[in-house]
């Protein structure tokens, strides 16, 4: 009995850790300790108890293609092989989600390295994992500073719903959209009026690129065509952040076409523009 007693108690504790570990107060500190958490408990528990704690019910990992992150993982061999830091983080006014991305490595007879993005959301009072995506680099050479921005004031409306929740994503697909047809018209340099000066890009093969002064020429230098398809966009509901994925196709210059997911991160500015500060893309399986 005793013993028994003894287990739950385990149990129970380890519930709460999970708990207090997710817990949100609104504040980037909190999500990227949520995301540290997450890194611990893939390194002592494995991949399975990891995303069954801290995935949410609907979110997805590019495996290659978007999938199901729990059902994924929990129809996969364990592993504990992967180590991730997150070295930039935003959240939005309202608290209800945020994004983290940073450096990862697997390891193994033969090791790889890459950079994540990963997007979270409050549910019940916890960060959960909306949305991960890894595209892979070569071994890092650079060491870079973290970077984690607090939101600069708290503002949740009061009257929301799916409707206007719906209305407001519209607003920033209305955006991606443009982008789309001004990249029809005058090719890669149409993403020096959507880029915010700082933003950074991850594509496969290169470490992250930083500032709009270096993203654009590196588009331009090896791709001749770029169309996006948008699957789905998400607003947050203080109305100062976005995301959207879908799938970009890219024509090279060196006669050669590739297919990509994509996550961008939207900013609202000033002048309520909507800027691109986060671009990720990864291969796709089609």
């Amino acid at each position: 009995m005793m013993k028994n007693k003894f287990l739950y108690t385990i149990i129970a504790a380890s519930m709460t850790f999970g708990a207090y570990a997710q817990k949100s107060d609104g504040s980037t500190k909190s999500l990227v300790k949520a995301e540290s958490e997450f890194a611990e408990r893939f390194a002592k528990s494995g991949s399975k108890a990891a995303y069954a704690s801290f995935a949410a019910a609907d979110g997805l990992v590019f495996r290659p293609n978007p999938v199901n992150a729990r059902t994924f993982y929990a129809g996969q061999p364990d592993s504990k092989e992967v180590s991730w830091t997150p070295v930039y983080a935003k959240v939005s006014r309202s608290g209800d989600w945020g994004f983290t991305t940073g450096p990862y490595s697997v390891k193994g007879d033969q090791p790889s390295y890459g950079q994540f993005l990963s997007i979270w959301k409050v549910v019940d009072g916890k960060w959960q994992l909306a949305m991960d995506l890894g595209t892979t680099t070569n071994k890092p050479l650079n060491q870079v500073t973290p970077e984690f921005i607090e939101p600069k004031d708290s503002y949740k409306p009061k009257f929301l719903n799916d409707k206007v929740r719906a209305a407001g994503a519209d607003i920033v697909a209305t955006t991606e959209k443009t982008l789309n047809t001004t990249l029809k018209s005058y090719g890669t340099a149409a993403f020096s009026g959507f880029l915010n000066p700082d933003a950074r890009l991850l594509f496969p093969g290169y470490e992250p690129i930083i500032g709009k002064d270096k993203i654009v020429p590196f588009f331009h230098g090896m791709i001749s065509k770029i169309s996006l398809k948008t699957t789905k966009v998400n607003k947050a509901d203080g109305g100062d952040l976005a995301y959207s994925y879908g799938i970009a196709t890219i024509d090279y210059k060196a006669d050669l076409r590739e297919s990509f997911n994509y996550i961008f991160i939207y900013e609202r500015q000033p002048d309520h523009n909507w800027n691109i500060i986060v671009q990720a893309f990864t291969p796709a399986d089609r």
